[in-house]
């Protein structure tokens, strides 16, 4: 969020995926916090209106879990920053559910693409699309030298059992 270029690719490329996956929605929501900025920046450009929504209910006031103006049966994206295993992002889908929003789907700027993710997107019938995921980052890395072959490969298996790896 600091580089104003590198924001304004974000936001543009997330406009472009968005019309191109879902058509235009009547809402973006962010996942509360890391997904509220970059989600404010594309329902600005596209004309929409923006909720989030946290992560557990306020403790305090009206108790929500969504802040915003949503009503019931609008078509909503949901904007995510980063999706690892998918739990707190689906989260945020269930919440919009409850609530009676039709969630098109999810878009988010990165993807460890753990097999746990898709599982849990697909469990929840929820299509996600990313700007990146990281097979690609490591191919990236590779290409341009700041990554040997070797790594890449224990890298890769890494992301393969991220909770096995290394025992």
């Amino acid at each position: 969020m600091s580089y104003p270029s590198v924001r304004g690719l974000i936001r543009e490329s997330f406009v472009r995926l968005i019309l191109e996956a879902y058509g235009k929605p009547d809402v973006i929501a962010g996942v509360a916090t890391g997904a509220i900025a970059i989600g404010v920046l594309t329902a600005e450009a596209l004309n929409l209106p923006f909720v989030y929504v946290r992560s557990s209910q306020k403790q305090h006031g009206l108790q929500n879990t969504i802040e915003g103006d949503l009503s019931g049966n609008q078509r909503v994206v949901v904007v995510e920053d980063l999706v690892s295993t998918g739990k707190s992002s689906l989260q945020a889908v269930e919440a919009l559910r409850e609530s009676e929003a039709e969630v098109l789907g999810m878009v988010a700027i990165f993807s460890y693409a753990f097999d746990l993710a898709r599982k849990n997107f697909e469990e929840k019938d929820c299509p996600l699309h990313t700007l990146s995921d990281y097979p690609s980052l490591l191919e990236v890395a590779l290409k341009e030298g700041y990554l040997r072959e070797e790594d890449r490969e224990r890298l890769e298996l890494w992301r393969k059992d991220p909770a096995g790896w290394g025992q």
